[in-house]
């Protein structure tokens, strides 16, 4: 039976960290503050916020919503980020994607200031996540990733990880903070050949894929660290992870469960990020 690697646990450990970050900004006067900008009723976008907000009041960093309309004028909307980036009581700001396909999602993703961005969505935070320059913050969930192995005291100098998806979102950025971490790290994607042979050599997996159930045992051995970053819904209406969790789990050596794992700490970090950005103004 593989050990579970369980979010709650790095959750809590995180927060106490964040806690004490943002008492040192209340000592010298400033308050972390973390500007949400909404456009439309996505329900997945206001679910997380509800997450954000409530994790936001926990640790206590202010938190400011503004909520536009589905059709909202791009020149409106790169108004609102003029602001926020003008807005010096602003820290941290998290601006729900995909856009409405109306706009221009690169102009306005890059329109806001690198300092604020705390969920690497400017193309200058990507370059600090690859260049390994203090630029911006790094994606929430790939470091939410990074946090679990550190907290379970899993060691990735000189191992073999590998990376099941090649996005911005995850897939790249995770595999930049494995090599950071002193990994061997290889990328797989839709045309890696025979990828369960690749992926049975590793030491670390970290499975962001975007299918349900699209790692099962055929990808796995013994001794292996598994990092489910997948979130979706099955047939019978359950959340689920990209590894088949029942075929998986007893074969590896640790496994982060879905629900329970990465997505239970991408919160926290993306709350810590905002403490940090306001520690950097001091």
């Amino acid at each position: 039976m593989a050990k579970q690697l369980l979010g709650k646990e790095v959750t809590a450990a995180l927060n106490e960290r964040i806690k004490a970050n943002v008492a040192a900004c209340q000592e010298k006067g400033v308050n972390p503050t973390l500007a949400i900008i909404r456009v439309g009723e996505n329900p997945s976008d206001v679910s997380y916020e509800k997450g954000a907000t409530k994790r936001c009041e926990t640790l206590g960093v202010a938190c400011e919503k503004i909520l536009l309309p589905e059709d909202v004028a791009q020149e409106e909307l790169l108004a609102v980020i003029d602001k926020v980036n003008k807005d010096e009581k602003i820290h941290g700001v998290l601006l729900f994607r995909p856009l409405p396909k109306h706009l221009d999602q690169a102009v306005i993703e890059n329109a806001l200031a690198a300092e604020k961005d705390v969920d690497c969505m400017t193309d200058l935070s990507m370059s600090g996540v690859f260049t390994g320059k203090k630029i911006g913050f790094p994606p929430c969930t790939p470091q939410a990733c990074m946090e679990i192995l550190d907290h379970y005291g899993i060691d990735c100098t000189g191992k073999k990880a590998v990376v099941i998806g090649r996005s911005l979102v995850v897939g790249k950025p995770a595999a930049m903070m494995l090599v950071k971490k002193n990994a061997t790290v290889t990328i797989c994607h839709t045309r890696t050949v025979d990828m369960p042979s690749v992926a049975r050599e590793a030491d670390i997996i970290i499975v962001a894929a975007g299918r349900a159930g699209v790692v099962g045992a055929e990808y796995v051995r013994e001794g292996q660290i598994i990092i489910d970053v997948g979130i979706n819904v099955n047939a019978e209406g359950k959340l689920c992870g990209d590894v088949d969790y029942a075929a998986v789990e007893p074969i590896v050596d640790a496994i982060t469960p879905v629900p329970g794992g990465v997505g239970s700490v991408t919160t926290s970090v993306l709350v810590g990020h905002v403490a940090e950005a306001a520690m950097r103004t001091l």
